[in-house]
């Protein structure tokens, strides 16, 4: 079972310091919505984003659709050799079943990001997607991998197909790709760096590579 996790991803609410700002306001009176139950979003936000540290890569839930909506509709998930999970800037972690359908519409999926930050599970009948407290490396211990991998530019280079052939060797790989658009973890990563190109790429790019190698090697009978 391979685990992947999205780690330090840039989703979180409307922090509390700029929800009086107007382009928050705005943009939550056009939801129907108080500031505070919006989520950040720098094609709306940017110019509060600047009254916040980091502000230049927060505010990103769209790479968390992305990288979410490949995963989700891989092979490997197809063929249930795929766990995935969200870790947010703010050490919650979002656990999420793999019959999971996420909408398409980008619109919709801040809508249900935003009732699962309240509800903390969605929807309430089935626990599709449950949010709980959690650091990233509580998680990677609670997952019990014998092979921990952090996707990094810096990273040994390895052909996708050699990674893949790598990770179904083990019966337990857990593969952590950053969910921010630009920078480092903001954090020590513990895990074996590997890239996958001599150029960086963009985290649903390492994501499809990733599991494109893997299923090489788990998803077809010989």
């Amino acid at each position: 079972m391979l685990h992947l996790v999205i780690a330090e991803a840039e989703l979180e609410p409307v922090p509390k310091s700029i929800r009086n700002h107007p382009a928050v306001v705005r943009y939550a009176k056009k939801r129907g919505k108080k500031p505070g139950e919006v989520l950040l979003e720098s094609t709306y936000h940017h110019a509060a984003l600047r009254k916040l540290p980091d502000g230049d890569r927060r505010g990103r839930p769209d790479i968390v659709h992305i990288c979410l909506l490949n995963a989700l509709e891989s092979i490997a998930n197809r063929e249930g050799l795929l766990r995935v999970y969200v870790h947010t800037r703010n050490d919650e972690v979002i656990h999420i079943k793999p019959e999971t359908r996420l909408p398409r519409n980008y619109n919709r999926f801040l809508g249900l990001m935003e009732s699962l930050f309240k509800d903390r599970i969605v929807p309430r009948d089935l626990g599709l997607l449950r949010m709980e407290k959690m650091g990233l490396m509580e998680l990677i211990d609670g997952i019990n991998p014998d092979g921990i991998f952090v996707m990094h530019e810096e990273g040994a280079l390895t052909k996708p197909i050699d990674f893949g052939r790598r990770l179904a060797s083990l019966r337990n790989p857990t593969v952590i790709v950053g969910g921010f658009p630009h920078g480092d973890f903001t954090n020590r990563v513990r895990g074996e760096r590997i890239s996958l190109y001599r150029k960086p790429l963009m985290a649903w790019t390492v994501i499809n590579e990733v599991l494109s190698g893997f299923e090489v090697w788990t998803a077809y009978p010989e």
